[in-house]
């Protein structure tokens, strides 16, 4: 890769309340009322709106109060400009967004029929090519360096590549954080495998992603929190739809609770959403099992409400 072109920042950065690291980016979404089959051609609404696992949570965050800063690379073209300037109007940090001139802004793509997801396509290859640049106000005195790495929140998505995630697990300037993990999808969880043991890392999976980790199938969210700390995981979050879902933590015991049943008007973005609003009942002093049920109803609520109407 090039070496890239990078916009400097000259206003001073506010001060986050918590870091969110991975994909930001534009969705594309169609969403149909009708049941799809493989070839289907169905009326239906084409939204565009902005997404990906970091941005995600943090607007997610925002809505709860908080202030987010995001960390991610977003391309210097006409998509990136107006994804930017968006984030910006919901008060979202993004001084410490990498701005490469020599990378598109990347897009994700998805089919939703009236049983959930039919098909999705996540194109991410550009925060793939940034790398550790992405890294950069973690080590430049902006948001901490190696000898006094940042202590707070870190919401961090499995977008990065393996390579990368492997160095995050290891890297002195993540070793004071409250470390919040959750993979982009199923296809890529298994790069996660180099954070299972991180000693100050939450992990948040649905059931097949905790299966993928642990080279296994789990029966329910409890056996699957029982086999991830059996891996060393300090703590986890697993979700398994409309069915119970559980919280591991090493050395306790396992706390469960069900989803509310809603109606499904949308997918996308509901483990994002489940993540962000647990994070945020911790933040106010909530316990293992009123933030899990706090999380369960705001990941409810996300996917009963249908945006294009």
């Amino acid at each position: 890769m090039r070496a890239a072109r990078v916009r400097a920042t000259t206003c001073p950065m506010s001060i986050p309340d918590i870091l969110c690291i991975g994909s930001v980016l534009w969705d594309i979404i169609g969403r149909a009322q009708t049941a799809m089959r493989r070839g289907a051609d169905v009326p239906g609404r084409i939204m565009r709106q902005p997404g990906g696992v970091a941005l995600n949570i943090a607007m997610t965050l925002r809505r709860f109060g908080l202030r987010p800063a995001l960390l991610s690379c977003v391309g210097q073209d006409d998509e990136g400009e107006e994804l930017v300037a968006a984030c910006r109007r919901m008060g979202l940090i993004t001084d410490t967004l990498y701005r490469s001139a020599d990378l598109p802004t990347d897009r994700y793509m998805a089919i939703e029929g009236a049983s959930g997801l039919v098909a999705a396509v996540a194109d991410a290859h550009s925060l793939e090519a940034a790398g550790k640049h992405i890294l950069t106000p973690l080590g430049d005195g902006r948001l901490g360096s190696p000898d006094t790495p940042w202590t707070g929140l870190i919401a961090l998505d499995g977008n990065l590549t393996a390579a990368l995630l492997s160095e995050i697990a290891a890297s002195p300037l993540f070793a004071g954080a409250d470390l919040r993990v959750a993979p982009a999808s199923p296809g890529k969880a298994e790069r996660l495998l180099p954070l299972i043991r991180h000693p100050r890392a939450t992990l948040y999976v649905n059931l097949q992603e905790a299966g993928l980790l642990c080279q296994t199938r789990f029966a329910s969210a409890s056996d699957a929190a029982q086999g991830l700390l059996a891996r060393g995981a300090l703590r986890v979050l697993v979700t398994d739809g409309a069915r119970a879902c559980a919280d591991g933590m090493a050395g306790q015991d396992i706390v469960t609770d069900a989803p509310p049943p809603v109606p499904v008007a949308r997918v996308t973005g509901a483990g994002d959403t489940f993540m962000a609003a647990h994070l945020v009942a911790e933040m106010r002093g909530s316990g293992r099992a009123a933030a899990l049920g706090a999380a369960l109803r705001a990941a409810a609520d996300h996917i009963s409400r249908d945006t294009g109407s």
